[in-house]
């Protein structure tokens, strides 16, 4: 399944660097030489996007489900970057 023309159709800026001049426009620039040319392109530019990525964290921080990935000092101190892969792969 190629999800390409849904992604291109769909980028969201998020966080302070999307905020210099001119990035959105030069965003869309570089997109459009990679995207076939029947393919629209969306981008859009929520007023929110200097914090929406930690918002977005927080949220995802919150689940229950991302609970279980969490990986304590003690486990890491213990077993290094194995105890990440156990638990989020």
């Amino acid at each position: 399944m190629d999800l390409r023309r849904t992604l291109f159709s769909n980028i969201v800026l998020s966080g302070g660097s999307t905020l210099f001049k001119g990035f959105g426009d030069r965003l869309l620039s570089e997109v459009k030489k990679l995207a076939p040319k029947d393919v629209k392109i969306r981008i859009s530019a929520p007023q929110e996007r200097l914090y929406s990525t930690w918002i977005g964290g927080s949220i995802l921080a919150s689940l229950d489900t991302f609970k279980k990935m969490w990986v304590s000092k003690k486990e890491y101190e213990e077993d290094g970057a194995r105890s990440i892969h156990r638990k989020t792969f």
